[in-house]
């Protein structure tokens, strides 16, 4: 039950991949943006895209799709990146979550919210904060810190860095 309480009753914004909704806290979302290129780095954990360059910030894509487990689908205008906060050892990082569309803010305090049941094996999905009542419908809230492990991306972070270091001249 605890991880349910970490989720302020504030406003969550939410996403769809494949058929199912899915809600981040508001607080974590830096903006959305349209479907870019994405620039394929090598060596990277698999549901790592690659990295978007927006507006000269390099920003690793987590594919929302693959990290749950559903297969590739086509790209579609409705596609988008979410870019968040995600909290790391030493700092926090904006990271972007390729999702299939995005759908609505709303206001957790009016939702009915549920812990995650026990699953298969005895324990909850790890990125997965709670459950939520939204008109008739089950909304999955997930752990933006836990859905992209930032320990996953220590490549990226030193390729981040050497391209946005100014040039030496």
């Amino acid at each position: 039950m605890e991880k349910i309480e970490q989720i302020n009753e504030g406003k969550c914004l939410t996403f769809r991949v494949g058929r199912e909704e899915y809600g981040v806290e508001i607080l974590k979302v830096r903006e959305i943006v349209g479907l870019m290129e994405i620039t394929e780095v090598p060596m990277t954990t698999t549901h790592i895209r690659g990295v978007i360059n927006l507006r000269g910030k390099i920003i690793p894509v987590a594919d929302m799709r693959h990290k749950l487990g559903l297969p590739p689908a086509p790209t579609s205008i409705e596609n988008c990146i979410v870019i968040v906060t995600a909290r790391g050892a030493r700092e926090d990082s904006m990271v972007g979550l390729l999702v299939d569309s995005v759908n609505e803010v709303f206001n957790l305090a009016e939702a009915a919210r549920e812990p995650v049941p026990q699953l298969g094996n005895g324990r909850a999905v790890e990125f997965v904060q709670g459950l939520a009542r939204i008109r008739g419908s089950v909304v999955i809230l997930l752990d933006v810190d836990q859905v992209v492990h930032l320990e996953e991306m220590k490549g990226l972070e030193e390729l981040q860095k050497g391209l946005e270091a100014p040039a030496q001249g």
